[in-house]
């Protein structure tokens, strides 16, 4: 994606010099992975913001003065991570979790907003998500109606994310694990790794990933599961009727559509800022469980069919359903025409208006 902006550079600088002389321009808006473009910005004098779309705590952690860091680490005897990191209004994190709205993440806001003098301005306006498309594919039209027949809250959705891959141990496991939950499910699957590791974030894949499941598997689940290996409309299946629970790898995207539909999860992070997020997912939040790995990084069959029966008909289950209805009420909130998110924009925006 950066290679990919670099590259566009020289088209925005004459896009941006168009405008700027028949309209003028108020302000350029900048994706986080495409920072170069607020030197372009410069160059017309033009206010630039980047829409940093990760959480507060991770934005934190960027924010954070290294030399502080340096005063504040506990370092690993390796000296390649910090056995604890504590960040300015967040969770305390350990070293192996490191790589949006005010009412999730009021602590890190108001611990970033102290010291403005040595910090950018910061709007929050989210939950910001994709609401989906007007179209409607072959593998959407399958989904949606697959859940239309299944009871209320009791599907469980399991994806990874358009760049996460399992290996096939991990793959097989996670077959067998919800198999053995007995639990209703949609799995999106992609291709396994060879390898032995748990998780990567790769789209070097081959194969069908049908290849990959155990023998029998979809014949022994074809009354309960549903296995798709392509596009699938995630917004309008956390948001259905018949589904109840979440496997996410915590981006930060899966994690603002879980809240807003009010749909618990499973945290399974696997890669850049997923493990941080899972932190805050289910320590902060308190509307997820989390996975364990054992001494191999495997998160086995049982410890998943264990997980998967809590989060759906369990206790902590329905603990968890009530805490995410809160957390969806107030998403909705901030998004209302007084809510903090919508407030927050307008000021920005005001901003804009009133700069010379």
């Amino acid at each position: 994606m950066s290679i990919s902006g670099i590259r566009s550079l020289p088209a925005l600088h004459d896009k941006l010099n168009e405008l700027n002389k028949s309209n003028g321009i108020l302000a350029l808006v900048v994706d986080l992975f495409c920072p170069f473009a607020i030197d372009v910005a410069r160059k017309f004098s033009i206010p630039a913001y980047v829409f940093y779309i990760v959480s507060a705590m991770d934005l934190s952690l960027g924010l954070l003065n290294l030399h502080e860091a340096d005063d504040e680490f506990s370092w690993s005897e390796n000296g390649h991570e910090p056995e604890k990191i504590e960040l300015p209004g967040s969770l305390v994190l350990q070293g192996a979790d490191i790589p949006d709205f005010l009412d999730f993440e009021r602590d890190a806001f108001n611990a970033l907003e102290q010291d403005e003098s040595s910090k950018p301005p910061i709007y929050l306006v989210g939950p910001l998500i994709q609401s989906g498309s007007d179209t409607e594919s072959d593998s959407e039209s399958k989904c949606l109606k697959w859940l239309n027949d299944q009871p209320p809250r009791l599907v469980l959705y399991v994806c990874f994310g358009s760049g996460a891959t399992l290996s096939e141990e991990q793959f097989n496991e996670l077959a067998f694990g919800l198999e053995i939950s007995q639990q209703r499910f949609i799995w999106v699957v992609r291709s396994p790794q060879k390898s032995a590791a748990a998780a990567y974030c790769s789209n070097q894949r081959s194969n069908s990933p049908f290849d990959f499941l155990p023998i029998g598997f979809l014949e022994r689940t074809k009354d309960k599961g549903l296995v798709v290996d392509s596009w699938t409309p995630q917004v309008k299946i956390l948001s259905h009727g018949s589904t109840g629970g979440f496997v996410t790898q915590c981006g930060w995207n899966a994690i603002l559509e879980s809240v807003v539909n009010g749909v618990p999860a499973i945290a399974w992070p696997l890669c850049f800022e997923q493990k941080m997020n899972a932190v805050f997912l289910t320590q902060g939040l308190k509307a997820a469980i989390r996975v364990k790995e054992n001494e191999n990084g495997v998160v086995e069959r049982g410890h998943i069919s264990n997980l998967v029966k809590e989060l759906i008909e369990g206790e902590q289950g329905k603990q968890l359903q009530e805490r995410m209805r809160d957390l969806k009420n107030d998403a909705a909130k901030a998004l209302s025409p007084d809510g903090d998110s919508t407030k927050s924009l307008y000021e920005v925006v005001q901003k804009w208006i009133s700069t010379p």
